[in-house]
């Protein structure tokens, strides 16, 4: 319309410039004849930046073309502003500067001519947003523009509202908007309910204006003014608890239309593969997810729609998995029967064998959502969900590895780590860590046996030790010292790998840990449980020195590797002195700590030899819950039967047992007494004199908040129950201070391996928008060795229909609360 018109108005422009119909022209201006004649059409204008060869052409004529359009806005042409401010338009659509046509556009939406409002509300909802105050002064035309009943012109009004409108636009709008959702016409109606819901957006207190109307328009039958009307409640649900409970009335009414769709359809023009009007199904099936969900009689409405709607539903076409996708978000988010939700992750799993990419990601991360909940029904498909693991699209694979990694359990653990060792084999160099990582602690959490898990670590190790965690080492020292009837399995099993190959810098600290430990019994050869392997002093030794001397080494391994010699020298019987060759060569190494090491044991060799087999002796039995775990048990049970046997203090009785010590003591007022659970000689003296002395309250724990994000926070607070104080309670709290619901949240935590973690189940998964009832959930954590402490959290949850995914760690605990 605007090339063949344009083409028209242009010719006459330059009809009147040559005619002498312009006053410049009649008095003999050139300048402003030379203006008018060399000014392109749009068409015109179209064609020669296209035709441009080089980006300097195209700005050039852009340029000029915009000094044309500059003179004419400000010799005030009001015939032909409409056409100057198009090509402007075209213009500004190129990238190109187009701020100086903002006030034109007001000046045509003030105009009475209808092709004048035309481009000036298309320049409006171009040129202007909320960053602009000029945007404010199109209030009044809008305002009366919706006044004027003439439908084309609210049309563009309504559209130009729901693009640009503002909070303070939207406030004063509202009733004349309002009063449009019930006009006559469909044309009008629709635009009307699409600009509610951009009202709504922007301001939720003016839910309680659309309510009343939304009541009307659910009995239409006109389908866009119905799908309009369901977009709207659904915003209206979203942002108002109070149209929530208003629209939980009319569930039944919202059943009968989805049956009716599923059943004869809406009409065959709405129609898509087969699927009757699936845009017209998901959103009424979004509709139904909020209000079903935390209300069992809603729930108990829809329920036996949805086996409907799933079981009926066409999954050969997009449309139909579109339609069985929501299907499966509303049974989930409901509070729906088991049979549904078990018919729920089958859907999902007939996905997973769908040759689109996208349908099957969508899948998989859909059963990680579910697998805390419906855990056995998502272990259906486990085969199906480790064969997506060889997939060649990254994002896919990192899913099934996620959701492979989240059905481990102590049933299923030797197939599914065999399955994860596999894929870690081949897997691309991105998802090795996280692949390692997660096979460690499964193997950590359901191990079998030790030998089994001692296997699978060194697996992981030797397939890909440079990808795993930092603890890796430590954790396996620790359970292969802890495995006693594993010690000559070990050692043999690691210093054949070492042999092999000693470029894993994480595998090679463990096996020359280990051969220094329990280098006798490998070369003791007493080991039944794998093949026969003569091995040779001087083999070790060699091996040993090859790690020290290869490139490869890093300093803390040629660290664990100097140790192992010297912890050799007290376990072979042959003589010693290559090993004092090899230390005393690194006494003069670059690496500091290194060569303090060999300073110190070049030392102990010539100074204290005698003390050397009882400093290098074996490393004692190590518990996994601590050294100290069983002693503060035992203490912890003599104190609760002490404390049954000797009565109960009371407040001056510890007060005269205070000013006794300090009368002993010979000291002032000011005496700090040790805290009640560190030996001090004051506490000897308490017991000597078999008085119970209550200790003073413990001083309480700052809270802390460690996340916040779009209005989502998480708050830390602390105590400790007196008569345990190595038992450390975490209360979290989530709350969520924005417009929209969080669901689906999903808290998980990680401490370091001294300390031992326990997650209650949480108050629930759903935190209200605006400060609703916050979500709580305990942990336990068991610090007997009053180790730092570290939290590692990981937060799942969905916000504003978007999945949010946030790790991250605590490392600014207070000092109170480990302590």
């Amino acid at each position: 319309m605007l090339n063949r018109k344009g083409r028209r108005w242009g010719a006459d422009a330059c009809v009147v410039g040559f005619s002498g119909g312009g006053v410049g022209a009649e008095f003999g201006d050139p300048l402003r004849e030379r203006m008018v004649v060399t000014s392109l059409k749009l068409q015109d204008l179209i064609e020669e930046i296209r035709g441009a060869k080089t980006q300097a052409q195209e700005r050039e004529v852009i340029q000029k073309e915009c000094a044309h359009i500059r003179a004419s806005f400000r010799d005030g042409d009001p015939v032909h502003r409409h056409r100057q401010l198009a090509k402007l338009l075209y213009v500004h659509m190129l990238g190109y500067p187009a701020h100086f046509g903002q006030m034109e556009c007001l000046k045509l939406i003030a105009s009475s001519r209808f092709t004048d409002k035309r481009v000036g509300y298309l320049g409006a909802m171009l040129l202007l947003d909320e960053r602009h105050d000029a945007h404010l002064l199109i209030t009044n035309s809008i305002k009366n523009d919706l006044s004027q009943g003439i439908q084309p012109v609210q049309g563009l009004a309504l559209c130009t509202l729901s693009t640009i409108g503002s909070a303070e636009m939207c406030r004063d709008l509202a009733p004349e908007v309002e009063k449009l959702l019930l006009q006559p016409s469909p044309y009008v109606r629709k635009k009307a309910i699409l600009t509610a819901v951009h009202m709504i957006r922007k301001v939720p207190e003016l839910s309680s204006v659309f309510l009343p109307p939304c009541a009307k328009l659910v009995h239409e039958r006109h389908h866009g003014i119905l799908l309009g009307t369901i977009t709207l409640i659904t915003e209206l649900c979203e942002r108002s608890p109070a149209a929530l409970r208003h629209f939980r009335k009319v569930v039944p009414q919202l059943v009968q239309i989805l049956r009716t769709l599923v059943t004869t359809g809406y009409s065959t023009e709405h129609s898509i593969s087969g699927v009757s009007d699936p845009f017209l199904q998901v959103q009424i099936l979004r509709l139904l997810r909020i209000l079903g969900r935390n209300h069992e009689e809603s729930s108990e409405t829809m329920n036996d729609l949805l086996a409907q709607v799933a079981t009926n539903t066409d999954s050969s076409r997009n449309a139909g998995n579109a339609v069985l996708f929501e299907t499966v978000l509303t049974i989930m988010d409901i509070r729906s029967a088991a049979g549904l939700r078990v018919l729920a992750v089958n859907i999902l799993g007939r996905f997973l064998l769908n040759s689109d990419r996208n349908i099957r990601y969508v899948a998989l991360t859909s059963l990680l959502r579910l697998v805390q909940s419906d855990h056995s029904a998502v272990q259906r498909h486990r085969p199906t969900v480790v064969e997506c693991l060889q997939e060649t699209d990254a994002s896919l694979s990192r899913r099934a590895l996620e959701l492979s990694l989240a059905l481990v359990n102590s049933s299923n653990v030797r197939a599914m780590i065999q399955e994860l060792q596999a894929f870690l084999e081949s897997c691309p160099p991105d998802l090795r860590a996280d692949c390692a990582s997660g096979i460690l602690l499964a193997a950590e959490r359901f191990a079998p046996t030790k030998r089994w898990h001692i296997d699978t670590i060194l697996h992981v190790l030797t397939t890909a030790g440079t990808h795993v965690r930092d603890d890796a080492v430590a954790n396996l020292t620790q359970l292969i010292g802890g495995a006693q009837e594993l010690h000559a399995y070990s050692v043999r099993r690691l210093y054949n790998v070492l042999a092999e190959d000693i470029s894993q810098q994480p595998l090679v600290q463990v096996a020359a840990w280990c051969i220094g430990e329990y280098g006798d019994l490998l070369l003791a050869g007493n080991c039944e449980e794998i093949e026969p392997l003569q091995v040779d002093e001087e083999e070790v030794l060699a091996l040993l020195e090859k790690v020290l001397q290869s490139h490869m080494s890093l300093p803390a391994t040629r660290g664990y590797a100097l140790t192992a010699l010297m912890k050799l020298s007290t376990r072979l019987c042959g003589d010693n002195n290559r090993i004092r060759q090899v230390v005393s060569i690194y006494g003069s190494c670059l690496d500091v700590e290194l060569q303090q090491r060999a300073v110190e044991y070049d030392t102990l060799f010539r100074k204290y030899d005698h003390m050397r087999a009882a400093i290098l002796e074996k490393m004692p039995l190590v518990e996994r819950d601590g050294p100290q775990a069983d002693e503060e048990a035992k203490e912890s049970k003599e104190a609760a039967q002490l404390s049954e046997a000797a009565p109960v203090p009371t407040e001056p009785q510890a007060s005269q047992l205070l000013d006794l010590l300090d009368l002993l003591d010979g000291a002032s007022g000011d005496v700090q007494h040790p805290p009640p659970l560190d030996p001090a000689p004051g506490g000897a003296l308490v017991h000597l004199l078999d008085l119970p002395c209550a200790p003073p309250p413990p001083a309480p724990i700052p809270d802390l908040k460690v996340f916040e994000r779009e209005g989502v926070q998480l708050n830390l607070s602390f105590s400790r129950p007196p008569e345990n104080s190595a038992l450390l309670l975490i209360t979290v709290t989530a709350t969520n201070f924005s417009e929209g619901d969080v669901t689906h949240f999903i808290c998980q935590a990680a401490v370091p391996k001294s300390l031992q973690l326990q997650l209650q189940a949480p108050s629930g998964n759903t935190v209200p928008a605006r400060g609703g009832l916050p979500i709580t959930q305990l942990f336990r954590i068991l610090n007997p060795n009053k180790a730092p402490l570290r939290l590692k959290l990981r937060l799942t949850y969905n916000h504003f229909h978007q999945s949010v995914q946030e790790i991250f760690e605590v490392n600014n605990l207070p000092v109170e609360s480990w302590q």
